[in-house]
């Protein structure tokens, strides 16, 4: 009864919705050769099924026309009937846990790039280029228009055939159907531009060829932007408006709305707000839309706390919410919520990891849950052991330690975890410092609360020894003690000497920050630039220098746009392409060397401190001091962990000092947060 809005059902259509949580569609980049959806996408899917979701839209952005580059997102190919039986097998897959399902179609037009299969001549209203994805575009002909109109009709009934119980249109994200609606993209003088009217005509006339396909029953839905932040484009009253049209046809039976276009790298960044930008930071934008259409107003963005969604549904701003990321850290939220445990639930943070990776091309993964997508081979929920119970031993409280801790201790073990702080957390501490980064923190505070539920000994300021360990008579050790600054990699740079320090003994504040300040970023991740924008938030000069072709140049499309709004409103010097050569003293300055890359030329800096960023270099001496005196010398059989399988030492006993070894995360070597949590689950998940 706390969340009487949110378990309160919804109609569509035809369909009656269990709850008002849904996720939002987007790329998965899951989906089998030629755009099938295969095992792992379907077990994604199912596993938000069995946790209770409401209703999923897939498939973000699947194409309904040839003449749409099929690569690196991967996306469902809904131009083919070969889609219809794996869709049909995803849809009885969730339909037997209570899950609606639907997908969005959609046709790219100028949002793509013509360099990958079919290498297709692309199309957009007036032939504007777009400028996130190169995409190079001829002026749309009538015959095309007729050709992905009925595209879209065919696509339509081939979601109807494989049982999915709706579709969503989309007309967001600068797709082809706003890129008609918007002046910024359509300078057309004929029927198809021009006027309001014309500019709608395009997206009316797929909205009616999609209904006429598939008929009055069954649902049909439109996803829209609310504003698109651009004085060339459409704002907020116009697409309010737009919207009324699209309700007053009576051919949608719902609105998914969004706020923000995407068509530039800042714009792009609102429509996935990571932790920078405010909660559900578009709301009112829905409510705007909501206030002059008849149909249910569906709303994502920045929305991750169950709360936020039971107030937001109670203020009437919408009629249902979308939690699409915190279900990618946890598909289980739902059923959590029905059984009055919410403190379990692992909450998104709004690392937006998960989008950055699919912006990459890389398959979408949560940083924190690293069973996510890996349902075949990783627990979502880790059963208990129908072994002997062991005495485990981990060491190091970072997100490596805490989660062998965890998963050992959810297997039924004896668990003890060192940890030499007062606090868990390790370097995730010192990433929720850096301005803007603060909901970093959420990690730990999950780990933190569930070793402490599940009983884990937890002994924090303790330096665990070879002898400390030992003399817990563990059968098996995991160590997870992390590294430390790899700011002395090389000798010139004068760590050793006082003349740098890194970004740890900033944002431990162990040392004071000085006027004048070179941050040298040789990892181009999130801890450089964190570390100037924490220098620079507190009045330093702040000066950022990096080897790679841009400051954070590994930092994905929704989280670098971010940093360089920060970047440039605060006045910070970007300075790529150098390497940092040498630092000397000179009086009481610092002359930091700096040599280009491509010209070999040397540049001075005369500053009052050199911080430097470079990674971390791993923490191996209580892992040398234990690997002779384990049955397996530390090793880990590779074959099995990658194969997902146990350990083969597990079958060898242990007890009366002999014991099984195992390091995980940055004490092995430097790996991300995912990397490291994911090391601990897929080994410890079998002891």
């Amino acid at each position: 009864m706390r969340y009487p809005h949110i378990f309160t059902p919804l109609k569509l259509n035809q369909l009656t919705l269990p709850n008002r949580i849904y996720s939002t569609a987007h790329a998965e980049v899951y989906a089998d050769a030629g755009g099938m959806p295969g095992d792992r996408y379907i077990r994604y899917y199912e596993e938000k099924a069995k946790g209770g979701l409401g209703m999923a839209i897939c498939g973000g952005s699947s194409p309904v026309s040839i003449d749409v580059p099929q690569g690196a997102w991967r996306p469902v190919n809904l131009t083919t009937d070969r889609v219809i039986e794996p869709m049909a097998r995803l849809a009885d897959a969730v339909h037997r846990h209570g899950m609606k399902i639907m997908i969005q179609a959609t046709h790219m037009g100028r949002r793509s790039a013509y360099a990958g299969d079919p290498w297709p001549h692309l199309v957009s209203p007036s032939g504007v280029r777009e400028f996130v994805h190169r995409g190079n575009a001829k002026a749309i002909e009538i015959e095309d228009i007729a050709r992905i109109i009925a595209d879209f009709a065919a696509a339509a009934k081939r979601v109807q055939a494989s049982g999915f119980d709706g579709i969503e249109i989309s007309a967001a994200h600068q797709q082809l159907i706003d890129q008609f609606w918007s002046p910024r993209t359509n300078m057309r003088t004929d029927e198809w531009g021009g006027s309001l009217e014309n500019r709608l005509r395009f997206g009316l006339e797929v909205l009616k060829a999609v209904r006429e396909a598939v008929g009055g029953d069954f649902c049909v839905g439109l996803r829209m932007c609310a504003d698109e932040f651009h004085d060339d484009g459409l704002d907020h009253e116009v697409l309010k408006e737009i919207a009324q049209r699209m309700s007053e046809t009576g051919m949608i039976d719902f609105i998914s709305v969004i706020g923000s276009g995407a068509d530039t790298h800042n714009t792009l960044a609102n429509c996935m707000p990571p932790m920078a930008l405010p909660p559900e930071p578009f709301v009112h934008l829905a409510a705007g839309i909501k206030s002059v259409v008849s149909v249910p107003i569906l709303h994502a963005q920045g929305i991750r706390d169950i709360t936020q969604a039971e107030r937001i549904l109670a203020n009437g701003f919408v009629d249902m919410v979308g939690m699409t990321r915190a279900h990618i850290a946890d598909p289980h939220i739902m059923k959590k919520v029905r059984e009055g445990r919410e403190d379990q639930i692992r909450q998104c943070v709004g690392a937006n990891y998960c989008i950055d990776r699919m912006y990459s091309g890389s398959d979408t993964l949560c940083v924190q849950n690293p069973a996510t997508s890996r349902e075949a081979t990783m627990p979502h929920v880790i059963t208990p052991t129908k072994g002997a119970k062991r005495r485990v031993v981990v060491v190091g409280g970072g997100p490596a330690g805490l989660e062998a801790a965890r998963v050992s201790r959810s297997r039924g073990h004896d668990v003890v975890l060192f940890e030499r702080s007062a606090t868990v957390g390790g370097q995730i501490n010192l990433a929720a410092k850096a301005p803007q980064r603060e909901q970093m923190a959420g990690i730990v505070r999950w780990f933190d609360l569930e070793t402490k539920r599940l009983g884990v000994d937890r002994r924090l300021e303790t330096d665990a020894t070879a002898e400390i360990v030992l003399n817990e008579r563990p059968d098996i050790v995991v160590l997870a003690t992390g590294g430390r600054s790899n700011s002395d990699q090389v000798a010139n740079w004068g760590a050793k000497d006082g003349l740098s320090i890194s970004s740890w003994d900033i944002l431990s504040e162990k040392v004071a920050p000085a006027e004048n300040v070179l941050v040298y970023d040789g990892i181009s991740a999130h801890a450089g630039f964190g570390t100037a924008d924490f220098l620079a938030s507190r009045g330093c000069t702040v000066e950022i220098v990096t080897p790679d072709t841009k400051v954070s140049d590994d930092v994905g499309g929704t989280t670098f746009p971010i940093f360089y709004r920060r970047l440039y409103s605060q006045g910070i010097i970007p300075t790529p392409n150098h390497w940092l050569d040498r630092v000397y003293a000179e009086g009481n300055k610092k002359i930091a060397v700096l040599r280009n890359e491509y010209t070999d030329e040397l540049e001075e800096r005369v500053v009052d401190q050199v911080v430097i960023e470079n990674g971390i270099t791993p923490n191996t001496e209580l892992y040398t001091s234990l690997k002779d005196r384990s049955l397996n010398r530390g090793q880990v059989d590779l074959k099995s962990l990658y194969a997902a399988e146990p350990q083969p030492a597990l079958q060898e006993a242990t007890g009366d000092g002999r014991f099984l070894l195992f390091r995980v995360g940055d004490c092995v070597s430097m790996h991300n947060i995912h990397a490291a949590i994911y090391d601990s689950l897929r080994l410890c998940k079998d002891f």
